[in-house]
Order: C-alpha cells, then structure tokens, then sequence
C-alpha cells in the first residue's frame, strides 16, 4: 500500500506533544483554572435544570445537554466564571462544533458577543443526530 512521504522536520522545532505539553504547562490544570468539586456540584445542578442543549433547541431538535459552556469565556475572571447568567447548556458536539468556531472568530474580533449565545437559528447548521 502507497504511503505518505515522509515530511522534513527540522530538528530544532518542538514536536506537537512538545508543543501540546508547552500550552498546558502554561495554561494550567483543568482544577487550577477554576474547574473543582465545587464547579462539578454547580455543573450537575445546572444540567438538572437545563437538561437540553439550547444550540438544539433553536434549530428545532430535542438533544441532551452534557456540556455547561461559558457564554463569554471567563478567561480566569472567577466572578465571570461562576455567573450562572453566562451559562448555556449544550450537547457535546455543539460545544466542538458550532461554540468552539464561533467563539474563535469572536475571539479575533470578526463576530458579536451576541452570536456566542446559541439561542438563534444557525444558517447550514446539521447536527449528526438529524441527518
């Protein structure tokens, strides 16, 4: 079976899980920025109460949520970051798929705050579950 050619590397740049570990070490812990026993007590509440995934909803599908998103990121901002008002929940594959592209273009300042809310009807969007 043909294979891929091999790709030249200089040896002085880091590989991806060098890469990968740099970001990490520098980002911190998923517990150290915030996300404790405390924040798994909140999350499971929130989900008990929410129980749908609201990216879902605005497009008209019934889909659990399993994911508490942070509307705005928090960046380390610990009052942003347990304002349950900047809580959405949402399906898993929404939070990769649909909040994670939108919130990166926000991000680089090509979208509006209010976009981050998934409350609306998303042009082109098919989740997995409807096709």
């Amino acid at each position: 079976m043909p294979q891929a050619p091999l790709t030249f590397r200089p040896p002085w740049l880091p590989t991806r899980r060098e890469q990968a570990k740099a970001h990490d070490d520098h980002r911190g812990s998923a517990r150290e920025r915030g996300y404790t026993n405390r924040w798994d007590k909140a999350r499971k509440h929130y989900l008990l109460v929410h129980p749908l995934c609201v990216c879902c909803e605005a497009q008209g599908m019934v889909h659990p949520a399993s994911v508490v998103d942070h509307i705005e990121p928090h960046k380390g901002d610990m009052v942003k970051f347990w304002d349950s008002a900047n809580w959405q929940g949402l399906c898993a594959w929404c939070d990769k798929n649909i909040k994670r592209a939108i919130e990166n273009d926000w991000l680089r300042g090509k979208a509006p705050l209010s976009l981050l809310h998934l409350t609306y009807l998303i042009p082109g969007w098919v989740h997995p579950a409807a096709r």
